[in-house]
């Protein structure tokens, strides 16, 4: 707690000497102004190039930065193989995939948290009566499942559902409460709060609870409330006519490359819009989320969450320790790879199935977004080894932060 107050006010202080308005993306200081080695962190450039040599994706775009400075700004390769090869922006926009699930979902969830509309410790069957609980052996019902064991995975909910299935009874695209009534009937694996199984199922559940409480769907909500206010003018939902030549293509379907439609099937049957996936954005609009987090909820100015609720969802959460999950943010699971082998347990992010992913370090105030599109064209591609490398380039670069001192810039 005492490190997110610091990391609050050393936000405002910023606000003496900064601009209000937000600098042009693309500003790039030199690593060593934030602590970094430049030699160090140029190793970037050939890792990233050797994936490439392997063919492991076809392109990258890699941001790094640190005490609210971008060090790190690159685009390598690709951004498409498929029907032909065109070359990568620093500024492309790329199909988040299951980031959505921290940045949009969860982040929409605890604003509704701190605004009194609902309470986490609540059951999910006051929003769906028709959710299932678990049932044993003997065909006794478990406990009910309640709102945090969705953020958590925890809830006993099975990882996903056959989006082919879900379309023979209601056609596509359907509506995200159908979907959630089909979700609500499956068969649990475990009772909730005992066992962790990563599940998007739990975030379209969200996602419609959100829109019964509020009467908008996630990409309203958030945009209204976190993306607009930040500034974030490049993340939303099925980006628009005149953003489609700016979005990098994913998985090749019938032919043709998804380009600025979402690649996660269910996402794409309720009509690209999700709790799950279906969100886009770029990695300069990403750094803008990740200080945002750093700084307890606050970025220039504009606050979009309590410092209670930013620790909350970047902490593990106490009820379902074993999960190693915050309130939508991965904290220390078997899916946490991207934190790489230096950065501390303190340290959170996530990763999407399209071959992006965020980390972000409160006790150095480092981030790192590492947007690639592995799954295009045939969903072959790997990027897994490649985050965790990254990672560790980027926290071998850091030099200026000593063991058992205060973290530089709080």
């Amino acid at each position: 707690m005492k490190r997110l107050i610091c990391a609050a006010l050393a936000a405002a202080a910023m606000l003496v000497s900064w601009p209000s308005c937000r600098p042009a993306a693309g500003v790039v200081v030199n690593p060593g102004d934030a602590g970094m080695s430049p030699v160090r962190l140029g190793r970037l450039d050939t890792i990233v190039r050797e994936a490439l040599s392997r063919k492991e994706f076809p392109g990258a775009v890699l941001l790094v930065g640190r005490n609210g400075k971008t060090v790190y700004r690159k685009a390598f390769g690709e951004s498409q193989w498929v029907p032909d090869h065109l070359k990568i922006h620093p500024g492309m926009i790329f199909d988040l995939a299951s980031l959505t699930k921290p940045v949009a979902t969860a982040t929409s969830i605890m604003l509704l948290v701190e605004q009194g509309k609902l309470s986490l410790d609540e059951k999910v069957k006051v929003y769906v009566p028709e959710f299932s609980t678990f049932a044993d052996a003997e065909g006794k019902p478990g406990d009910e499942a309640r709102l945090w064991h969705l953020l958590t995975h925890t809830s006993g909910l099975p990882p996903y559902a056959d989006a082919a299935e879900v379309e023979k009874f209601f056609g596509g695209p359907c509506t995200t409460e159908q979907l959630v009534n089909y979700i609500s009937g499956l068969k649990k694996t475990d009772p909730p709060g005992q066992a962790f199984h990563y599940s998007c199922l739990g975030y379209i559940t969200l996602a419609h609870i959100l829109h019964k409480i509020t009467g908008q769907t996630i990409a309203k909500f958030s945009r209204e409330n976190i993306f607009k206010p930040l500034r974030m003018d490049h993340t939303f939902y099925t980006p628009e006519e005149r953003y489609l030549d700016q979005c990098v293509p994913t998985q090749v379907i019938n032919g043709r490359p998804l380009r600025g439609v979402a690649h996660d099937p269910l996402a794409r049957l309720q009509g690209g819009i999700s709790g799950n996936a279906g969100l886009f954005s770029t990695a300069d609009d990403l750094a803008v989320f990740a200080q945002m987090m750093l700084a307890g909820g606050k970025y220039r100015g504009v606050r979009i969450l309590g410092p209670l609720a930013a620790a909350r969802m970047t902490s593990v959460w106490p009820k379902a320790a074993f999960a190693g999950r915050g309130l939508g943010w991965d904290i220390m699971s078997a899916y946490s790879s991207n934190r790489g082998d230096l950065f501390g347990p303190g340290s959170y992010g996530h990763s999407g199935y399209t071959g992006t992913s965020i980390w972000i370090d409160p006790e150095t105030r480092t981030y790192i977004i590492f947007l690639t599109n592995s799954v295009h064209p045939d969903d072959k591609g790997s990027v897994l080894a490649m985050r965790s490398r990254v990672a560790n380039v980027v926290a071998a670069s850091i030099l200026d932060w000593r063991p058992g001192t205060a973290p530089p810039g709080k």
